[in-house]
């Protein structure tokens, strides 16, 4: 393992590095560029890739992979590729099949961590989001402890090293905590998670159960209008940060991640540009002092640039609790 990495324990034994790299892309970007940012990525030192079957990259990032194994850049056991279970896939005989399909997307035997993408359930169909005649999407009613059940066992089949979920509030954690006959606790919760939603209560209850909070979204998203409202506040323009960014010497962007690392999350930071790569990965090599992490915690206003309002309208969507 390189030197420059550094590890977060997983409830299960496994190592996470406690950088990741976001791989989601809108369809404005073409898939090449998905390709070129992976390489990248593998080649300035990036060893945790974040990727989901829903995002339609993981060819791209299988290819990279592949590319930068066989020019010696990596081996495999140095990686750590997590990929997600998309909505259509819950009922329990869909789940292997479509992990399957993403491992041989991304041409590998097994990924290091497969997530439940959210925790509402869609109809299965050949598209990827079924929709009704008046352009809803069409839910379904599986109840995503059977769904969590098929990951245990392929976990058990080596086909993933460990398991967790992503998008669920804490009572949805506890019903899968609470399952009876659970085999594996989920090792993270993947969540929206930034300055501007610092997830303190989520993260104090993870943090109880021994669960890693993974932060998506790290540096206020990268604003796709697909997504986001492009009225909402800019995060790294925030005066507050830029003043505590100024103080330490370091980009807005270094330390709004460095305030999520040291708060004990792991953070994916995305990016198509070599120079903000690199520079992403200088996150530990200073510290916040405790008097700028409470005035970054003054920054939270439970603002959600990635509300999933398309799974709104069902029983299941995890946003209208507190946390």
């Amino acid at each position: 393992m390189s030197s420059k990495q550094h590890y977060v324990k997983l409830n299960d034994g496994h190592l996470i590095p406690a950088l990741g790299f976001g791989t989601y892309k809108p369809k404005e970007v073409p898939k090449s560029k998905s390709l070129e940012a992976a390489c990248l990525a593998l080649d300035v030192g990036y060893r945790h890739v974040d990727t989901a079957y829903a995002y339609q990259v993981e060819e791209e990032i299988g290819q990279a992979i592949q590319s930068k194994i066989k020019a010696g850049v990596v081996k495999r056991e140095d990686l750590f590729i997590t990929t997600k279970l998309w909505c259509g896939c819950f009922r329990p005989e869909l789940v292997k099949p479509a992990l399957e399909k993403s491992l041989k997307n991304l041409q590998l035997d097994y990924v290091d961590l497969y997530l439940i993408h959210y925790p509402v359930p869609m109809k299965p169909g050949d598209n990827e989001s079924p929709l009704d005649e008046n352009g809803k999407f069409l839910l379904d009613t599986v109840d995503f402890c059977d769904t969590w059940e098929r990951l245990e066992e392929c976990k058990d089949a080596g086909l993933v090293k460990s398991i967790g979920v992503s998008n669920f509030n804490h009572r949805q954690l506890e019903r899968i905590l609470n399952k009876p006959g659970l085999k594996y606790k989920p090792v993270c919760n993947q969540v929206e998670c930034h300055l501007y939603l610092n997830q303190s209560k989520l993260l104090d209850y993870c943090k109880s159960k021994d669960i890693v909070l993974v932060a998506y979204g790290a540096l206020g998203t990268q604003r796709y209008k697909e997504w986001v409202d492009q009225n909402s506040p800019v995060l790294l323009n925030d005066p507050v940060l830029c003043d505590v960014a100024k103080k330490n010497k370091r980009s807005p962007a270094l330390i709004a991640l460095r305030y999520l690392f040291q708060r004990g999350i792991v953070p994916l930071a995305q990016s198509f540009k070599e120079n903000e790569m690199r520079e992403n990965l200088q996150v530990f090599e200073f510290q916040l002092s405790p008097e700028d992490m409470k005035t970054l915690d003054g920054l939270n206003k439970n603002f959600r640039y990635l509300p999933a309002e398309f799974l709104a309208d069902h029983p299941e969507y995890p946003f209208s609790e507190e946390y």
